[in-house]
C-alpha cells in the first residue's frame, strides 16, 4: 500500500514511481487538486481525506476522516493529527494516517502506528520530500518512509 500526503496540486513523477505496484493508495490530505487523485487512480484505488487546504467545490465531497480496513487491520485516516478525535487503541485501529506537518513519521504508540508520509509536494522549508510504504503481513503493519530524489 501506498502513502501520500500534501502534494498541493503538484504530481512528481518521482512519488508516482515510488508508488508504482501498489494495491491501493491513500493520500492524507492537502490535495490541492482533482487531477492529483485521477493520476493516483492510474496506478491503484485510492482513499482521501480532505485538508485543511482543500476548500474548493471539488474537495466537499471527501471526507474529514475515514476508516479503512488494510488486509484484516484498521487505519484511521484523517489530515491533521491535532484533530484526532478517537482514542485509537480503544476504537481497535492498528494505524493512524496523517499528513498536515510535512514532516515523515513511523513510530508505534501503544501499539497503533502512528504513520505520516511526509510532503510529496512543493518543499517547504528543508524538510525532505517523501511518500510511504506500508506492508501489511499477518496483521503486522511494516512503514518505509520512501525519499524521493527530487
Amino acid at each position: 500500500m501506498g502513502v501520500i500526503s500534501d502534494t498541493h496540486g503538484l504530481v512528481r513523477v518521482e512519488a508516482l514511481a515510488a508508488l508504482q505496484g501498489c494495491e491501493l493508495i491513500i493520500h492524507a490530505g492537502d490535495i490541492g487538486r482533482p487531477e492529483v487523485l485521477d493520476r493516483l487512480r492510474e496506478i491503484a484505488p485510492v482513499h482521501a481525506v480532505r485538508g485543511n487546504n482543500d476548500r474548493d467545490a471539488w474537495a466537499g465531497s471527501l471526507p474529514l476522516t475515514e476508516v479503512v480496513e488494510l488486509g484484516g487491520v484498521y487505519a484511521y485516516l484523517l489530515h491533521d493529527i491535532a484533530d484526532l478525535d478517537i482514542e485509537p487503541a480503544a476504537a481497535g485501529m492498528a494505524a493512524v494516517i496523517t499528513g498536515h506537518s510535512h514532516k515523515p513519521v513511523a513510530e508505534l504508540r501503544d501499539g497503533v502506528l502512528y504513520l505520516n508520509p511526509g510532503s510529496a509536494g512543493p518543499r517547504r522549508f528543508k524538510l525532505p520530500i517523501t511518500v510511504a510504504r506500508l506492508r501489511i503481513t499477518d496483521g503486522q503493519l511494516k512503514p518505509e518512509i520512501v525519499r524521493l530524489e527530487v
